[in-house]
């Protein structure tokens, strides 16, 4: 499969490239500087550009069967808006250039996902991550409503830990405390979706 990877360099994102390509799939990855993906620049197309940039994604998308965004904010707790201008790109990118799968990453807590969210999820939510959460679910009720053959992956706290391949995931799941998740399942989630159909047009939450 030939994979076009959003955030490619981010912690989700290189866990999601090293899975696809050991299982032999194709990946171009937009970054704005190669140089950030060290070793991986020589298995993978690097091509210079802006997830924000419609033009950059065209250009990048043209041939491949699927976009996947793990695109974030890093440590940082302000959108900057570009969520919302990257699904903006991201979808006129997509039409024009013949691609409909689009695996795409938010966060547990967007949209109507918070109110399923536990107290102490709700506290976090609403103060900490507040513009974030602003900026990605006006991002994801626009891929929703794309006509392209979404996902939209809810993850609950992220970690850097090591995969376990136990997670959770349905379209709605029970919470208590403040679960979390490896960024490396959550990569493994991702592109298992992207390769299946049985996701497609639904928004699953996965968790630990």
């Amino acid at each position: 499969m030939k994979l076009l990877v959003l955030g490619a360099t981010g912690p989700t994102g290189r866990h999601l490239v090293d899975l696809a390509l050991r299982s032999g799939d194709s990946v171009t990855a937009l970054v704005r500087n190669p140089a950030t993906l060290g070793g991986l620049a020589e298995k993978v197309t690097p091509v210079t550009g802006d997830a924000t940039s419609h033009r950059a994604i065209v250009a990048a998308a043209a041939g491949h069967d699927a976009i996947v965004s793990s695109l974030g904010r890093g440590n940082s707790v302000r959108a900057g808006g570009l969520f919302t201008r990257a699904s903006a790109a991201v979808i006129g990118a997509a039409n024009e250039a013949g691609v409909s799968r689009l695996v795409w990453l938010s966060s547990f807590g967007v949209g109507e996902t918070f109110d399923w969210s536990s107290a102490a999820q709700k506290t976090i939510y609403r103060t900490l991550l507040r513009s974030i959460y602003a900026d990605k679910e006006i991002a994801d009720d626009r891929i929703r409503s794309s006509g392209l053959d979404w996902t939209v992956v809810y993850p609950t706290r992220l970690t850097h830990g090591p995969a376990k391949g136990t997670y959770r995931t349905g379209d709605r799941l029970p919470m208590k405390g403040n679960p979390t998740i490896s960024r490396a399942d959550v990569a493994a989630f991702m592109h298992q979706a992207v390769h299946g159909g049985e996701w497609i047009h639904r928004s699953p939450v996965i968790t630990d």
